[in-house]
């Protein structure tokens, strides 16, 4: 098999498998370890893969301009964030001040909540709606309503947030890069998720596994900045810079 030949295969395995261990390419290639370390080194060094000790990860980090709307966001990964949202929950205690921003899957977050003298503030129109069913004590801030989020933004929400310190803020999310950090289509959503993590002494991004690897236009705050909560992390760079919980 000749070298770009076997390269190509290699690509196709990361493609199928988003991480392949040395072992396993020497096994589907026939040659050996240091042949493949020598193919992994060339094609990181075109941008085709990240090698990592070991093996190598798919590398995944494409654009997208476009913001879905929530009721299409309802129906992808809902067991994921079903998962991702329970667990976030179950941090929150009595004695809490709370943000919950208008992410699909933070609105997950309020029929797992048990802990009802916690008090919550939100720019979601869904969330300040579902709360107070929950018998829990509920903050909406002013501003101009996204239709497409159903989520409140612009010079209002921002104002309305600096009177407010937050214990705990729970973000959603639409890109997660590790060079580009968490990023989301609305400069405008940026702002508000960006100022909520800001007031708060801690802060979690609620992501499934399908939004690493994505940027989007608008940058909220590098990966330090906030602990991530996911489904599933399949490449470890992104716990080199942050705290990761897999749920």
């Amino acid at each position: 098999m000749l070298a770009e030949q076997r390269m190509e295969q290699i690509l196709l395995e990361l493609e199928k498998e988003q991480a392949v261990s040395v072992a396993h390419l020497c096994k589907v290639t026939g040659v050996s370890e240091a042949t493949i370390r020598r193919d992994l080194t060339e094609l990181a060094q075109r941008g085709k893969l990240n090698k990592v000790h070991g093996g190598a990860l798919l590398v995944r980090e494409a654009f997208h301009g476009e913001e879905l709307d929530m009721e299409v966001k309802r129906q992808l990964h809902t067991p994921e964030k079903r998962r991702i949202a329970r667990y976030a929950a179950g941090l929150i205690q009595n004695s809490d001040v709370v943000f919950l921003d208008a992410g699909s899957t933070v609105m997950h977050m309020v029929e797992y909540i048990q802990a009802p003298r916690a008090t919550f503030v939100t720019n979601s129109v869904e969330c300040a709606q579902r709360l107070p069913r929950r018998g829990l004590k509920t903050y909406l801030l002013g501003g101009l309503l996204k239709p497409g989020t159903l989520s409140i933004v612009g010079g209002g929400a921002l104002e309305d947030l600096k009177r407010y310190n937050f214990t705990r803020a729970f973000l959603g999310v639409n890109g997660i890069a590790v060079s580009q950090g968490f990023t989301t289509p609305d400069p405008e959503e940026a702002m508000v998720k960006a100022l909520a993590a800001e007031r708060a002494q801690e802060t979690y991004v609620l992501a499934d596994s399908s939004k690493f690897g994505t940027v989007t236009a608008a940058a909220m705050f590098p990966l330090p900045s906030a602990a991530i909560i996911t489904d599933r992390l399949r490449d470890q760079r992104y716990a080199e810079h942050t705290a990761v919980k897999e749920v």
